[in-house]
């Protein structure tokens, strides 16, 4: 019994900043934050795919998905972190 109240305690102390996800008003509906980000993230992975074939830089890079992957990641990142402020 005492293991339940502790494991309660413990789950209360760690479940306190869970009040919801951000969300974005969109045509009546309720969008998550991280989808847009993340979206601006796939888009930016892109953008920088196309600088680097259009520069000639993709001839010289190896592992071109993993490299454009993580900039796409670091956008979404990047932006969820202004955005949210976390």
């Amino acid at each position: 019994m005492l293991q339940a109240r502790v494991a309660a305690g413990f789950a209360m102390v760690f479940l306190a900043g869970c009040a919801g996800a951000p969300s974005i008003p969109l045509a009546g509906a309720y969008f998550p934050a991280w989808l847009l980000c993340a979206l601006i993230g796939v888009v930016g992975a892109a953008v920088a795919r196309a600088l680097f074939v259009m520069s000639g830089v993709a001839q010289l890079l190896p592992l071109q998905l993993f490299v454009c992957t993580a900039i796409g990641a670091a956008i979404a990142a990047l932006l969820w972190w202004v955005w949210v402020g976390l």
